[in-house]
C-alpha cells in the first residue's frame, strides 16, 4: 500500500535568503486583441547555480550541473512564449489550450491549479485542453525530458497573474476606485461598500482592440491556496466512467478500423501481395493496399481486420538489422567502448562492466491515429509529444503545404517517449492517402513490440581509482546502439548550439548525454562519455533516456567502493556527495527507511541517489531473494525476487501538486523495478521475441512492493524542478544494490532474469495473432 507524506518540518515557504528565482516579481505580458479577455506572456527563461564541492578531492562542476537538457529546452521555447494565452470568457470560465500532451503524467491538472491560483479562480472553473500543431511555436511545442513543468509554470503564472490584474483594473475603473483597494476571491472581484463584480461581468470591458503591453505582480507563496496542496486528477472522474476520450474513442465520419500485417522482420518492406483478392472478398473488408512497411487492411471492424491479417500471403523484402542477436548486439558494442584515460593503480583499482539489455518503449494504450487525407489536405488526430514535427513530416509525405495538414493533439494513455515519435500517425496518413478514404488505424500489441519503439541496448563500463580514503578518478564509458533523435530533440539541440557548454562536433546523443549526466559525488577526475553503435533498431528517448543505466552502474560501483573502505554504503554516500539537497534526502531516507536494520538472510536493503532535472531523489528499497521468493511458480513466466518495501524521498524545488508528484514517484518506482529484475525483449533474427503484454514481464504484483512511501522535502525554490522521470534511475541502482547485498554477487546483466526465457514466443507470421477465445481458462 503506498503512502505519501511531507517531511515533518516541511513548509510551504522556503527560509529567507533561499527564495529562488521567483519571490514576489513583477512579470510582462500582453492583453491580446480578441473580443473577449485574452492574455500572452513576454518572456521566461530559468537558471541554475553549481554548488560548491567540498570533499578531499572535489570533482570539477559537469556540464549537466551548470546548464541541462532542461535548461535548453527552456531557452528554446522562450521566444515564442509570447504566444500563449489564457482566454477568460463571458461566464467566467478560464480556458487555456496547452502546447504540450497529456499522456497520464497529470500535466493538465497542475496547469489547472497554476491558472486557478494565480487568477483566484475555482478549480471546476478552469478548462485546460490540448493544442493542436502550432508551426508558430517553434520549439515550444515539444512535450519531454520532465520540463513541461520547467517550461510552462512562469508563463502560466504570468498570463494568469496579467488576466487577474486586468480585470481589477478594469473594476477599479469602473467604480472610479484605486485598484489597490480591490480584492479577487472565487472568480469575483471586490471592492469598497460592498461592491462585488464577477469575472464574467468583466471580460468584455477588460478586453482591449488591439495588443498592448502591461505588467502586473506575482503571487508570493505565502497566499497560495491552490499550489502546493494535493489535488485530484481534473479528469480522474471522466477515466473511472469512462467519458473519457483517447484517440480510439473519437468519432470521425467513415474513419472505419485498420490494421497492418506486418513482414517477418523490422522495417522490412513489401515486395508483393501474392492473393489480394482473396483479402478483399473476405467479410467485412472494404480496402487493402500495400504500404511501405506492410499490408494495410481497412474493415468494419477490428476483428474482421485481425481475419484478414492471418490470410495474408506477401513476398518481403529484408529488414534493417535481420541477423542481429543479442550476442551479435553485445559484440559490436564491446568492440566500440571508448578507451579509459586514466591507468589502473593495482590493487587500488575497480573495473567493472555493466549490460542492459533492450527493452520495450510500448504504453499500455496500443498506437492508434485517424487520418483523413483527400487530395487537397490532411487531418489527423494522434497523441504526439511533438507535433509540429508531425505535421511538416506528414505534409511532406503527402505533398501537401503545411498549412493544408491539420493535426489534431489527443490525450494518450501513457508513452514513456514512444509519442515523441509519430511515425504511427504517420502511417495513418499513408493509408488514407492511398485508401482516398478516412481510416482509424491501431497497431497489435505485437506490432508495438516487436515493430514500434525500443530502449537500445547498451554497455556501461566504469573504472575508479582510488588511494588513501579518497577517490581519485571516475571515468564511465556509455556505449549504446544508436539512440533515434529525430523527433524535434535534434532540431533544438542544432538551433541552440552555440549556447551549450559542450565543446566540439558533437552529436545529438552525445550532446543530451553531457546534459543530462553527471555524478553526484566528488570522485576527482569525473569523465562520463558516450559512444554509439548505428544499427538500425526502432530506437527511442524512453523515459529517462539514459540515467536509469549509467546510475544503476555508478551506484553499484559506489557499493563497492564503501566495502573496499570498510564503509557501510549510507556513510560512504554521505561522505562523497556534492549537492546538500542530494544529502538532505539521503539522510532523510535512511530515516524513514530505517536504513541498517536487522534483515533475514537473503533480503537486504539497498540506496541510491540522482540529481537531475534541478531536482533531487533518494531511494531506499528493500528485497527479498530467498529461495521461496525466486523460485515461485509463474505461468510462462520467471518469477524472481521482489521488492518489499520502498522509501522515495524527493525535492523537487517547489511541489506544484503533491498527489500528483506522489504519483510520478511511484510510477518510477514501477518502470526501475521492471528494469532491474523482470522486464527484456530477447532479439533472435533481427526481431523481439516478445510479442505481448504476457511476454514482457513489466512489474507484476508478484514482485511490486505492498509498502511504499513517498516524502516530499521542503520546498527549496520558487519554481519547480522536472519531476516525471526522476525516480526511474536511483529506484533501478537501489533495486541492483539492494541484490547485490541480499545474494553477495554484484549483478552485471539486466534484468536479472535477462538469461531465462519464460513463454514459447509467438510466430512471426502472421503478425498480429487471432484473438484468444480461451481467456476463462487463463484466469487464477
Amino acid at each position: 500500500m503506498a503512502e505519501h507524506r511531507r517531511s515533518p518540518d516541511e513548509s510551504t515557504q522556503q527560509p529567507a535568503g533561499e527564495r529562488g528565482l521567483l519571490g514576489r516579481r513583477r512579470v510582462l505580458g500582453y492583453v491580446l486583441a480578441a473580443p473577449t479577455l485574452a492574455v500572452g506572456v513576454s518572456w521566461i527563461a530559468g537558471s541554475a547555480d553549481p554548488r560548491p564541492a567540498d570533499a578531499a578531492v572535489p570533482s570539477l562542476p559537469q556540464p549537466e550541473e551548470i546548464f541541462d537538457l532542461g535548461d535548453l529546452q527552456n531557452l528554446a521555447a522562450a521566444p515564442t512564449s509570447g504566444l500563449i494565452s489564457v482566454e477568460l470568457k463571458t461566464d467566467g470560465t478560464a480556458y487555456f489550450a496547452v502546447p504540450r500532451a497529456e499522456v497520464g503524467q497529470g500535466m493538465t491538472t497542475a496547469i489547472a491549479m497554476i491558472v486557478a491560483e494565480e487568477l483566484d479562480l475555482p478549480m471546476d472553473m478552469v478548462t485546460i485542453g490540448l493544442a493542436d500543431a502550432r508551426p508558430e511555436l517553434l520549439m515550444n511545442q515539444l512535450t519531454g525530458g520532465s520540463n513541461s513543468m520547467r517550461s510552462m509554470y512562469l508563463p502560466v503564472r504570468t498570463a494568469a497573474a496579467i488576466t487577474r490584474q486586468r480585470l481589477v483594473d478594469t473594476a477599479a475603473a469602473h467604480w472610479g476606485v484605486s485598484a489597490g483597494k480591490l480584492t479577487t476571491r472565487g472568480g469575483v472581484v471586490s471592492g469598497p461598500s460592498g461592491r462585488t463584480a464577477t469575472y464574467g461581468s468583466l471580460t468584455r470591458a477588460a478586453a482591449s482592440s488591439r495588443t498592448i503591453k502591461v505588467s502586473a505582480e506575482l503571487k508570493p507563496q505565502s497566499e497560495f491556496r491552490v499550489l502546493g496542496r494535493p489535488h485530484n486528477r481534473v479528469d480522474a472522474h471522466d477515466i473511472v466512467t469512462g467519458r473519457k476520450q483517447f484517440g480510439m474513442d473519437m468519432e470521425v465520419p467513415n474513419a472505419k478500423p485498420t490494421m497492418v500485417a506486418r513482414p517477418p522482420t523490422i522495417n522490412g518492406t513489401v515486395k508483393s501481395v501474392n492473393n489480394l483478392a482473396a483479402i478483399r472478398a473476405m467479410p467485412g473488408i472494404t480496402d487493402v493496399v500495400p504500404i511501405t512497411h506492410g499490408v494495410a487492411i481497412r474493415g468494419e471492424t477490428f476483428g474482421q481486420c485481425i481475419d484478414a491479417i492471418q490470410m495474408v500471403e506477401a513476398t518481403w523484402g529484408p529488414g534493417t538489422v535481420d541477423g542481429e542477436s543479442d550476442a551479435t548486439v553485445l559484440a559490436k558494442l564491446r568492440a566500440a567502448q571508448l578507451p579509459m584515460a586514466v591507468p589502473p593503480l593495482l590493487s587500488n583499482t575497480i573495473d567493472a562492466e555493466f549490460v542492459f539489455a533492450f527493452a520495450s518503449n510500448s504504453p499500455l494504450e496500443p498506437d492508434c491515429a485517424i487520418a483523413d487525407v483527400t487530395p487537397d489536405r490532411a487531418e489527423i488526430w494522434a497523441s504526439l509529444k511533438v507535433p509540429i514535427v508531425a505535421q511538416e513530416d506528414i505534409a511532406k509525405q503527402l505533398g501537401l503545404p503545411i498549412d493544408a495538414v491539420k493535426v489534431h493533439v489527443i490525450q494518450g494513455g501513457g508513452s514513456f517517449g514512444r509519442h515523441l515519435f509519430h511515425d504511427v500517425a504517420a502511417e495513418a496518413a499513408e493509408i488514407s492517402q492511398k485508401m482516398g478514404k478516412p481510416v482509424k488505424l491501431s497497431w497489435s500489441r505485437t506490432d508495438n513490440f516487436r515493430q514500434g519503439r525500443v530502449h537500445p541496448m547498451c554497455t556501461s563500463r566504469v573504472r575508479v581509482n582510488y588511494l588513501a580514503g579518497n577517490v581519485l578518478s571516475y571515468e564511465q564509458r556509455h556505449t549504446s546502439v544508436e539512440t533515434d533523435f529525430g523527433h524535434g530533440l535534434g532540431e533544438m539541440i542544432t538551433a541552440f548550439a552555440a549556447d551549450l557548454p559542450v565543446g566540439g562536433n558533437l552529436s545529438f546523443a552525445e550532446t543530451i548525454f553531457a546534459l543530462s549526466q553527471s555524478s553526484p559525488y566528488n570522485f576527482g577526475v569525473t569523465t562520463q562519455l558516450l559512444n554509439e553503435v548505428p544499427l538500425k533498431f526502432n530506437t527511442g528517448s524512453m523515459r529517462n533516456i539514459y540515467s536509469p543505466n549509467v546510475v544503476c552502474a555508478e551506484e553499484l560501483v559506489v557499493d563497492r567502493l564503501a566495502a573496499k573502505f570498510g564503509q557501510d554504503p549510507m556513510r560512504f554516500r554521505r561522505n562523497f556527495l556534492k549537492d546538500k539537497r542530494l544529502l538532505a534526502v539521503l539522510n532523510k531516507a535512511a530515516e524513514v527507511g530505517r536504513w541498517g536494520k536487522a534483515m533475514p538472510k537473503g533480503t537486504a536493503q539497498g540506496v541510491a541517489v540522482h540529481a537531475e532535472y534541478r531536482g533531487a531523489v533518494a531511494t531506499l528499497v528493500e528485497i527479498d531473494c530467498r529461495p521461496e521468493t525466486v523460485n515461485r511458480p509463474i505461468r510462462d513466466g520467471v518469477s524472481g525476487p521482489r521488492v518489499t518495501k520502498a522509501v522515495i524521498v524527493v525535492d523537487p524545488g517547489f511541489c506544484i501538486n503533491p498527489r500528483g508528484l506522489e504519483a510520478q514517484m511511484i510510477g518510477g518506482l514501477q518502470d526501475a523495478i521492471a528494469l532491474a529484475l523482470t522486464s527484456s525483449l530477447h532479439i533472435k533474427n533481427g526481431m523481439p521475441l516478445e510479442g505481448s503484454w504476457d511476454d514482457y514481464f513489466y512489474t507484476r504484483q508478484w514482485n511490486t512492493p505492498q509498502d511504499v512511501q513517498v516524502v516530499i522535502m521542503p520546498n527549496t525554490s520558487d519554481s519547480p524542478s522536472g519531476a516525471g522521470e526522476l525516480a526511474v534511475a536511483p529506484a533501478f541502482a537501489a533495486v541492483a544494490c539492494a541484490y547485490a547485498r541480499a545474494t553477495g554477487t554484484m549483478p552485471t546483466y539486466f534484468p536479472i532474469n535477462h538469461g531465462t526465457l519464460g513463454f514459447e514466443p509467438l510466430p512471426l507470421e502472421p503478425s498480429t495473432p487471432q484473438s484468444p477465445t480461451d481467456g476463462l481458462d487463463h484466469t487464477f
